[in-house]
């Protein structure tokens, strides 16, 4: 198996939803991208949107935990890519009802707005994306990372459903709704306004280890062939490329003499990554529901693809029915674990790492 030169490394393994993904955007469609943290959503929607000369902006909807919030998130990554005349000149003419200019060329929402204000003020704010673009003649590409994140506090779907609408007119945005594969609908607007889907599955462990052999081999390194250095490498990743590039990186950092990364490396790579990530996985622990950090540490040591069954309840002592099913669901969504296509295996391969360490 040969590696394109002409292939960004970032995209191996990916080219084919990288090329759907920059069709989608030129033809002004938009999309949901789903996979679990770490699998290179945003990379790819990134790369697609510069390959189309697209302008990128980005909202983090778990930052946004009401909808002032959404507000104010919208209006600094507007801030951060158009001019400070251009702004000044749009709430002078369209958006002084709920908008301020700010001398340093920010564009701020007015104090105070009550609910449906600030409804109102979303609807114009969604519209001046399409003002923005036309008037910098490039298209515009808004990524919502995390973007079910906001029926929490959206309870009767009112910024959805309107997000979805808008998503179906705009002829100039284009919108890159970013979730987790447990949360590709749940939603009843999902047939009047469809988005196509790209799920990124794991990684082949054949195109990891070209991804791995290519990276090295660019800094004069590579898996000593005689040892077991590139099968611990993959075993510990489990198709997971945000986790391969953070042990690369770790690996890059040794001396090598020979040049050659035995398999004492590569565990000493792993041993020093998942002490640095343990505070992490600790914090993470913490926000977890009891049943569901229970299930997370049951799947780490004991992996199955049938968690519901009567023999695997008992030798974990799960709690049976709705609660069980309930922790699956409140995992997956989270983008812990995959869902029972991928056989419930856990999503972050350091985080199971780490678990049996700590379990053990």
């Amino acid at each position: 198996m040969n590696l394109d030169l002409s292939t960004p490394l970032q995209l191996v393994g990916r080219s084919l939803e990288f090329q759907r993904i920059v069709e989608v955007l030129a033809q002004d469609g938009d999309l949901l991208i789903t996979g679990v943290p770490g699998s290179g959503r945003r990379t790819l929607v990134r790369g697609a949107a510069q390959e189309v000369g697209a302008i990128v902006l980005e909202i983090d909807c778990i930052r946004a935990t009401d909808g002032e919030r959404f507000i104010l998130l919208l209006t600094e990554t507007i801030s951060q890519n158009w001019e400070a005349a251009q702004i000044q000149d749009w709430v002078s003419n369209f958006g002084n009802e709920f908008f301020v200019f700010h001398p340093e060329g920010k564009l701020k929402s007015l104090r105070s707005l009550n609910q449906k204000q600030l409804w109102q003020a979303f609807e114009i704010l969604l519209n001046l994306l399409q003002i923005m673009a036309i008037g910098l003649n490039k298209r515009v590409v808004l990524i919502l990372q995390s973007f079910p994140h906001i029926r929490s506090w959206d309870r009767n779907g009112l910024w959805e459903a309107t997000f979805r609408r808008e998503i179906n007119v705009q002829t100039h945005v284009s919108y890159v709704l970013v979730a987790t594969i447990a949360q590709i609908s749940h939603h009843p607007d999902e047939t009047n306004y469809p988005l196509e889907t790209i799920q990124l599955a794991p990684l082949a462990n054949d195109v990891l280890a070209l991804w791995a052999r290519e990276i090295l081999h660019i800094q004069g390194m590579k898996f000593d062939s005689r040892s077991q250095a590139l099968q611990l490498f993959l075993e510990a990743v489990q198709g997971h490329i945000g986790d391969a590039m953070a042990i690369i990186r770790r690996l890059q950092t040794f001396s090598y003499p020979d040049g050659l990364i035995s398999e004492a490396a590569v565990q000493q790579a792993i041993e020093g990554l998942l002490k640095d990530l343990s505070l992490v996985f600790e914090s993470l622990l913490m926000l977890l529901p009891a049943n569901q950090v229970h299930l997370l540490e049951s799947l780490a040591l004991d992996p199955t693809d049938k968690p519901q069954s009567k023999e695997y309840i008992q030798k974990h002592g799960l709690s049976r029915g709705g609660s069980l099913q309930g922790s699956l669901t409140g995992l997956q969504n989270k983008g812990l674990i995959y869902s029972a296509e991928q056989g419930y295996q856990i999503a972050l391969p350091l985080l199971a790492l780490w678990l049996r360490q700590r379990l053990s």
